[in-house]
């Protein structure tokens, strides 16, 4: 997929889809407090790592989101860093350019595109919208519309308004990578990261 920035393509999916991805989710023992870096001001959410190879790892531990990535995954991608985000009143997210795969390879470039789905957004939410900048100018401003699947370039650096109302806002994010094979026998065929505590499933290779 080639972009200018972003692309938005609503009413991606049914939805009971979205009803049921939203439970599941927040049902997910994994859950909690997010693991990402400071950028990420009281959020919640977890990680899953894998390879191309290791979809089929991802599907059967959860195949709640086998549908989105049927439809979002871009065939040029081989390495994966999929997280629900879940913003609520005076959650925000600090500008930064996704390289969350930098644990593996520190000097991984940014991924060739990150897929935004919007799982769920409360109807009178102010705030949360997504704001996209190439070299400090902004290119876009993206209020989020609930069952829209965004895609932007992964070189763009991106932050999210605080949230000013009261509800949960929830995301489906995935960077999508393009690495080379040295690069690629650093990421784990499938890993799951979270703070919750659970024991963490790992495939190498």
């Amino acid at each position: 997929m080639k972009l200018k920035y972003y692309h938005q393509q609503p009413l991606a999916f049914a939805g009971n889809y979205l009803r049921d991805l939203c439970g599941e989710i927040q049902a997910c023992p994994y859950f909690a407090i997010n693991n990402l870096n400071r950028d990420f001001v009281d959020t919640k959410g977890f990680s899953v790592v894998f390879q191309r190879s290791g979809l089929t790892f991802v599907e059967q531990q959860f195949p709640f989101f086998k549908p989105y990535l049927e439809l979002a995954l871009q065939p040029t991608c081989n390495a994966f860093y999929l997280n629900p985000l879940l913003l609520k009143e005076g959650s925000r997210v600090d500008p930064h350019i996704d390289r969350s795969l930098r644990s593996y390879v520190k000097t991984i470039s940014p991924p060739a595109l990150v897929s935004v789905l919007y799982v769920y957004v409360p109807s009178e939410m102010k705030g949360g919208e997504l704001v996209l900048y190439t070299h400090k100018r902004q290119v876009g401003q993206i209020k989020p519309q609930m069952n829209t699947l965004l895609y932007f370039q992964g070189d763009l650096t991106h932050s999210v308004n605080p949230v000013k109302t009261p509800g949960n806002r929830l995301s489906l994010i995935c960077e999508q990578y393009s690495l080379c094979e040295a690069e690629l026998q650093e990421i784990p065929q499938f890993t799951v990261e979270s703070r919750a505590g659970q024991p963490t499933m790992k495939k190498r290779h």
